[in-house]
């Protein structure tokens, strides 16, 4: 159906471009916010507009959903769709840190079929397909097995008195990486209690479920993708053993701010 070893050098293209313009590399970097709060910088237009020609030119019936172009309702005729966050962790990009990735996704019938992230300044690239397992530089990857809920590894600067009972592991600012941490068993659990978008999960989230990770949204939800609004509240990305008990433990902080 598709040229995937086209589709890794478009991908891995999109990574060099982002790390030409990276402040970590020496760059300098044109940055501003989109709206209060919500950072971009030239970077993330120039990977976008690379994609979007290329992966378009890759399967041309394949609509378009990405952070940095304007949505067109038109994407909800196509089963196939592109789901793109050019630059996902754009805040540790224009710090000049290292916690930044290229998420690319091609969603079929409402579920991700392809996922990419590039980190070339990790030097890594993840990828996954539906029913064929994931990988990280070619290294197949198993998600974390943990069995108890505390003491379980969470990728967090800081966590709330609540969370206490867990443990804190190197946090990434890109919360694809932070998924992809529990797919490679260098994270136990990863929890959002905010309305996000599809963009941000889909790569990695497929990438978590084919190593053997559960993932849903905070309510325990199965994510679909290509919705008219494309939003989710909340992503849980954990051991299976755990997942239960880790939407149990969010509950009532989900129904309270989902309820805002």
């Amino acid at each position: 159906m598709i040229d995937s070893k086209r589709l890794e050098t478009i991908v891995a293209e999109a990574g060099k471009i982002a790390l030409g313009l990276w402040p970590g590399a020496g760059a300098e970097l044109r940055a501003w916010e989109k709206t209060p709060g919500s950072p971009v910088c030239e970077a993330d237009l120039a990977v976008d507009a690379f994609l979007k020609r290329e992966l378009g030119a890759l399967l041309p019936a394949a609509g378009w959903l990405s952070e940095e172009t304007a949505d067109d309702p038109a994407r909800l005729e196509h089963d196939l769709i592109w789901m793109v966050d050019p630059i996902d962790g754009t805040r540790d990009f224009i710090r000049g840190r290292t916690g930044w990735a290229v998420s690319v996704a091609l969603i079929s019938a409402g579920r991700p079929l392809i996922g990419t992230l590039c980190a070339p300044a990790r030097e890594e690239v993840w990828q996954a397909v539906a029913g064929q397992g994931a990988s990280r530089n070619g290294k197949v990857l198993s998600a974390s097995t943990r069995t108890e809920f505390e003491g379980a590894r969470v990728p967090a600067a800081d966590l709330m008195k609540q969370d206490r009972m867990l443990t804190k592991v190197d946090q990434p600012n890109s919360i694809a990486l932070r998924i992809a941490m529990v797919a490679a068993d260098e994270a136990d659990l990863v929890a959002t209690l905010r309305w996000g978008f599809e963009w941000d999960i889909a790569a990695a989230g497929l990438i978590a479920r084919e190593a053997g990770a559960a993932i849903s949204d905070s309510f325990g939800r199965k994510l679909d993708y290509n919705k008219r609004d494309p939003r989710a509240f909340g992503v849980v990305a954990s051991a299976p053993a755990i997942h239960a008990a880790t939407i149990e433990h969010l509950s009532e902080r989900a129904h309270k701010v989902a309820g805002k």
